[in-house]
């Protein structure tokens, strides 16, 4: 969490999101890479948020019920879509296959193109389906249920890749230019990351110099996701200020067979092996100026608010994977004897078998929810997409975990393995390794623990900033102090009493309103927890990471809690058995939520920050003795220069779709 309330720029200057021009690459202080990412976040909440005034101990219900609604006509659309893909994955899509080559077929790109899978979100003005973020987040879930590489290829192509950008943010002749490409088939990658950057922008290095007619791109990229088939590029890299020009992080669509682009390598994973993964490098490669997107300088901005509903893809292959991970579990556990009894009825599996059941119905829920409040514009979800993400990616990880132990040495052997043996070959260590890197990807859950934190906060740190901030004069901080004495006022006392502690509040939701009552007692505490924790620890309230997780971590187990009531009880008339799901969510959500609380006062986080200092010095390698450790005489991060590729070129190219 940061709070940057000095207008006065930092060195270099900041330009309305485009963060900071460092004199040289990597050369910034923590308070500017930290002022990078304030001036990057969207301040206005035009629209409401379910999510923050949950934090901000208020149960709006009215913002989630009645369940949202996809539109009649759209649906049918992408009902027919979806059964084309699914009857196109099942039959000529060999998931197997692709994990053991660690590549995805020329034809199945083919095939997919011709089905339209590329243009999914692309408006169907320009080629694309047109789906909305709800059946596009299924038809992912679909496909990645076969080979999570291929979900992970469309997601990275259509989510944070050139389409939804351009969508955003692109001109009328940008979107002409290239969105019927893309729909068409062809392949697009988001670059941001660097050898030596990944969450912390501000120390970007790559550069894109202005010259005659353009820009002079220089650097190198990592992990770019997509990047040895992609032929549309977004790229992120740092105009330096001139002529008038503040400069900035700015965001760039680049020719993917451009002069001077050389592919290095095709990166290697724990997962996910039919992933197109690059190493990119950049030597003056020219880019026109009307291949900018959105203006000089905006770069970073453009990349948070693309994630915020960007974000939804990667949930909806954690509920895939959940969903795939029941159907297993149940069927082992139904048909597995131990001891006389199935191994689902003892009770030790059984708790697993709950735990996955119930944690598949919170997550579809949780994201259905979101997807359809994007979808009809009303509400603002930057929160509801940031929890769903750090929450799916976690508890799917669990569910994975889970689903190995209940199946026991099987779920150990590879699928290749169990069917030479003439068993069912599950691959259940592969979903474990497929979906490890969701707790890392697009925002890794430490980071998104604090994105979220500052969102949450942001109430707060707008009346209230300027009194922690160090920078700010006497005179700020008493107009902070008068505004916060009128915010606090008000805002308080609605902290002492709600519909929560009625005996009938939420009698509508049947026997799920006792949960909604927790929900809305709950969202209280919260409240008033952060707000105590803002008096006590001040300034420091923003190295107080831990804290600020299990806060985040509370309000995801609320949000989904009530979101699975209204799921429930919007449903009860045709699907009964969803309220006994959503009650059975919540009871195991409380446990977790009230440990949760317990741990925000009752922790060891000031005893492990201090024995982090003194491993990190040294004092306890004797630990280590007795083991072959890593060779040291390598480079922890491979150091880079400009300059043309030394390596040859490993770029992959699909024949176009017929």
């Amino acid at each position: 969490m940061t709070t940057t309330q000095d207008e006065r720029p930092a060195a270099g200057g900041i330009d309305g999101g485009a963060g900071p021009l460092p004199q040289e690459a990597g050369q910034v202080s923590e308070k500017e890479a930290r002022q990078v990412a304030e001036a990057a976040r969207e301040t206005e909440w035009g629209k409401p948020s379910f999510g923050k005034e949950l934090f901000l101990g208020r149960l709006r219900l009215d913002l989630i019920d009645p369940w949202p609604q996809p539109d009649p006509a759209k649906t049918a659309r992408a009902d027919e879509f979806l059964a084309r893909l699914g009857e196109y994955v099942r039959t000529e899509v060999d998931g197997a296959q692709i994990e053991r080559d660690a590549r995805i077929p020329d034809e199945v790109f083919q095939g997919l193109g011709r089905l339209g899978a590329f243009g999914m979100k692309i408006d169907e003005e320009y080629g694309g389906l047109g789906l909305s973020n709800l059946h596009y987040c299924r038809a992912l879930m679909l496909a990645g249920s076969v080979s999570p590489a291929i979900g992970a290829l469309l997601s990275a192509h259509q989510s944070i890749g050139v389409p939804q950008p351009l969508k955003m943010f692109g001109s009328a002749e940008q979107k002409k230019r290239f969105l019927p490409r893309l729909a068409a088939g062809e392949v697009s990658a988001f670059l941001l990351t660097e050898p030596d950057v990944g969450s912390d922008p501000a120390r970007l290095g790559a550069t894109a110099e202005p010259v005659e007619g353009g820009f002079k791109l220089n650097g190198v990229k990592l992990w770019a996701t997509n990047g040895t088939v992609a032929t549309l590029l977004v790229v992120m890299a740092r105009v330096p200020a001139g002529d008038g020009q503040r400069g900035g992080i700015t965001a760039f669509v680049v020719e993917g067979d451009s002069p001077g682009i050389t592919v290095e390598r095709r990166n290697e994973f724990l997962g996910l092996r039919g992933l197109e993964n690059s190493v990119t490098r950049f030597h003056d490669v020219f880019v026109p100026a009307d291949q900018v997107i959105g203006g000089v300088g905006k770069g970073l901005k453009i990349a948070l608010t693309t994630l915020n509903t960007g974000r939804l893809s990667l949930p909806a292959m954690c509920v895939g994977a959940g969903k795939w991970s029941l159907n297993v579990a149940r069927e082992w556990a139904a048909e597995r004897v131990q001891w006389g009894r199935p191994v689902g009825e003892h009770e030790a599996v059984a708790k697993k078998l709950s735990f996955i059941a119930a944690t598949t119905y919170g997550m579809e829920t949780m994201l259905d929810l979101c997807c359809m409040l994007a979808d009809d514009d009303r509400n603002d979800i930057r929160i509801e997409a940031a929890l769903v993400k750090l929450y799916a990616s976690e508890l799917a990880w669990q569910v994975a975990d889970e689903l190995i132990q209940i199946r026991g040495g099987r779920g150990y052997e590879t699928a290749d393995s169990l069917a030479a043996r003439g068993e069912r070959p599950a691959a259940v260590e592969q979903i474990l390794r497929d979906l490890r890197i969701n707790r890392i990807f697009e925002g890794s859950t430490e980071i998104m623990h604090l994105l979220i934190a500052r969102e949450a906060v942001d109430a707060h740190l707008s009346v209230a900033g300027d009194i922690i901030d160090p920078d700010a004069d006497l005179a700020r901080k008493a107009r902070a102090g008068a505004r916060a004495g009128a915010f606090y006022a008000r805002w308080l006392p609605t902290l002492a009493v709600g519909r929560g502690q009625t005996p009938t509040g939420y009698a509508e939701y049947g026997p799920l309103a006792g949960h909604l009552r927790y929900v809305e007692r709950t969202s209280r505490k919260l409240a008033r927890s952060t707000f105590y924790a803002m008096s006590r620890w001040q300034g420091r309230m923003e190295r107080k990471q831990a804290f600020l997780a299990r806060i985040v971590d509370i309000g995801a187990e609320l949000f989904a809690m009530a979101a699975t009531c209204v799921r429930a009880k919007a449903e009860r008339d045709t699907r009964p058995e969803g309220m006994e799901l959503a009650d059975l969510f919540c009871r195991q959500a409380r446990v977790r939520a009230e440990r949760l609380f317990a741990e925000l006062w009752d922790n060891t986080d000031s005893i492990d920050v201090k024995a982090a200092k003194r491993i990190l010095g040294g004092r306890y390698t004797f630990l280590e003795d007795g083991v072959v450790t890593p060779a040291t005489d390598v480079d922890q991060v491979a150091a880079w220069e400009p300059g043309p590729s030394t390596v040859g070129d490993v770029r992959r190219r699909i024949p176009p779709v017929d």
